[in-house]
């Protein structure tokens, strides 16, 4: 409802007794545990800079290397994951076949394994290729570890986006897709300015979630040589025999960006939400 500029004494009151009412109902209390956590992180580096600034200072670039493979992916992601639906939901029984195989096969292999395969797996039988049909690129080809490690993200959670595409898409009532038919719209204009549209609206919740669940899988790419954060973390442990010290920085630095990403988040859902 809207409310006065100047309420009275009165309705103030009343507004501050009404659930989600009061001056605080806009802000994200989740702030004040992220604040709680960075300054955690201050007094440590502030009371005791040797280990803990030294430990900040020696994985800095492998918190770059993991934000940069999250976010890369997360956009490939977001791509391969809407072809896949609009592939399920397509009226040719082929198309929906493959990608149900896709689906069902990648969602029942783990994301280890997988980054496995594309990063030890794959060079070899893009290199067999090579040197079966004398193909010189090939036979010397050779993995770039951030890049196996995308793909690997990008191939294993395209899969599980999709099926949150796939739901948002089917959420959309048919009556609108006949509405927006019988304005003169083709099938893909329909999609593209109508049922799209709102069915980025309602996954946009799910979507975040998995972005969120995304950052903390990267850490998996360090067993295929990325050096991101953990592997950092794992090197500076290895040379300094400190692991207490050690993994509760790096547990604290992922806090703080999975925190960070939830409350944006949210302040994208409220700016995207539509009033009822």
């Amino acid at each position: 409802m809207d409310v006065p500029k100047n309420p009275d004494p009165d309705l103030k009151k009343v507004l501050n007794e009404i659930p989600g009412g009061g001056p605080m109902a806009s802000f994200d209390r989740w702030w004040i545990l992220l604040a709680g956590v960075l300054a955690l992180i201050l007094i440590l580096i502030t009371v005791s800079p040797d280990p803990y600034l030294r430990i900040l200072y020696f994985v800095r670039d492998g918190i770059v290397v993991t934000i940069v493979t999250t976010v890369i992916s997360f956009i490939f992601i977001l791509i391969v994951g809407l072809l896949v639906a609009l592939m399920r939901l397509s009226a040719n029984r082929f198309i929906v076949t493959i990608a149900t195989v896709y689906v069902e096969v990648v969602r029942g292999i783990p994301l280890l394994v997988q980054l496995f395969f594309w990063y030890f797996a794959f060079p070899s039988i893009i290199q067999e290729i090579g040197a079966r049909f004398n193909i010189e690129i090939f036979k010397n080809y050779l993995a770039n570890p951030i890049a196996m490690a995308v793909l690997g993200l990008t191939f294993c959670y395209a899969a599980y986006i999709s099926e949150v595409y796939r739901a948002g898409i089917q959420s959309i009532g048919k009556g609108q897709m006949e509405a927006a038919r019988s304005l003169g719209m083709n099938y893909s204009q329909a999609m593209r300015f109508v049922i799209l549209p709102q069915a980025l609206r309602v996954v946009l919740p799910p979507l975040g979630n998995d972005f969120i669940s995304l950052l903390k899988d990267s850490s998996l790419v360090s067993v295929v040589t990325v050096a991101d954060m953990t592997r950092r973390g794992r090197e500076f442990m290895a040379a300094n025999f400190i692991p207490v010290e050690t993994w509760t920085m790096i547990a604290l630095l992922y806090l703080v960006m999975t925190l960070l990403a939830a409350r944006v988040i949210t302040w994208i859902e409220k700016k995207t939400r539509l009033e009822k």
